[in-house]
């Protein structure tokens, strides 16, 4: 081989081998540079997941569950009492005001037929109308009482006026007593007296200072419910369906109807819709108890009833498309009433407004669940 080849030789191996390290190096970068990628863009999620879970755990400072609802609010509002107050329900003062408000909501029958609702507020604030306000019924005073409520009525029956109030250390506000003035309103615009009685949040801002009454919970009161975790939901798996109801009384005719989107039952009574007259919404709720008393006539003259709320007896509770039986039991008009599933368990409710109805034991199979709206609707 001459030396014009070697040399050609020469420089093409170096040529060769210069390219090849070159590729090893190009390589080595490559497989160096790819798992720092992978690193950077896996690491990514984790941190935004990190701050999920921050922010999820910070939500609720400052916050406590409340009483009423078993939601979060603000945690100095959850200490304080809340407030009940006696509404009339006649077709006579519609609309009433502040009801979509209320975090719980009592209805009894009241003498004649009609009924009367007793509504708890835990936040009555921004509320410039609430009512219209109607006299007391003793036993609605009891129910005020197992939750430390003030209860603001107007005028009371005789047995309420007479001792029960009293005896009880039942904290009230009556708007027809003393300096009650300052704390009620008439408003002649829709209807004449007596009913247009109403209050609002800045007329009750001064009422627990005036009457010396304690404005948070005593240490020992928790809650009258117990309700569901966050991330809970009370399904009622074992029950029946409940897409409606119509409550046996005669004079208002309620109904509530289940709507699956939401989860609420919407309440109806006087053939419409119950508004509330603040923003013209429909009342709804999350729970519905069913509360089966002894309803007994105590004064023949002025046809005063008597709802018996110590003997025990059974009920329906329902939330979530669904219905299962249940039984209640009170001690003593000191204490607070208990509900309980047929295996003795007490039941859990959703967070959210709960209504109460109490009804006559001896009316009960008047009072109707229906599985399904062609059912309702057929009825």
């Amino acid at each position: 081989m001459n030396n014009k080849k070697k040399k050609a030789m020469i420089i093409l191996l170096c040529v060769l081998l210069v390219s090849l390290v070159i590729f090893l190096v190009l390589l080595f970068v490559l497989k160096k540079d790819k798992p720092q990628d992978t690193q950077v863009k896996e690491s990514t999620p984790l941190i935004e997941t990190q701050t999920e879970v921050e922010k999820e755990i910070n939500t609720h400072e400052g916050q406590a569950k409340s009483l009423l609802t078993g939601e979060w609010i603000d945690a100095e509002l959850a200490s304080k009492r809340p407030i009940s107050i006696m509404v009339e329900n006649t077709s006579a003062c519609l609309p009433r005001y502040g009801l979509s408000k209320a975090d719980v909501i009592y209805e009894c029958p009241v003498e004649g037929g009609s009924t009367r609702y007793m509504v708890l507020f835990q936040d009555y604030s921004n509320m410039e109308k609430i009512g219209n306000i109607r006299s007391c019924r003793h036993y609605y005073a009891y129910f005020a009482h197992e939750y430390e409520s003030v209860y603001l009525h107007a005028g009371a029956s005789y047995i309420a006026d007479d001792g029960v109030l009293a005896q009880h250390y039942i904290d009230d506000v009556d708007a027809i007593k003393g300096k009650a003035d300052n704390y009620f309103y008439r408003d002649s615009s829709e209807h004449k007296a007596p009913h247009n009685l109403y209050t609002s949040s800045d007329k009750i801002a001064g009422m627990f200072a005036e009457y010396g009454y304690d404005e948070y919970h005593s240490e020992n009161y928790q809650g009258n419910f117990k309700f569901a975790n966050d991330d809970e939901s009370v399904n009622l798996d074992n029950g029946t369906d409940a897409v409606a109801l119509t409550m046996y009384y005669p004079i208002n005719k309620p109904w509530f109807v289940y709507n699956a989107e939401d989860g609420l039952y919407y309440r109806y009574q006087f053939k419409d819709k119950e508004t509330d007259g603040i923003d013209n919404s429909q009342v709804c709720v999350k729970n519905i108890i069913i509360m089966n008393c002894a309803v007994s006539e105590v004064d023949s003259s002025s046809g005063l009833l008597d709802v018996n709320q110590l003997s025990g007896g059974s009920g329906y509770f329902i939330t979530n498309g669904k219905c299962i039986d249940i039984t209640w039991s009170r001690a003593s008009y000191d204490d607070i009433t208990h509900y309980y599933d047929l295996n003795g368990n007490e039941i859990t409710l959703n967070q959210g407004k709960t209504w109460i109805e109490v009804g006559s034991t001896g009316s009960a199979s008047k009072n109707v669940i229906y599985s399904t709206m062609d059912e309702f609707n057929n009825r």
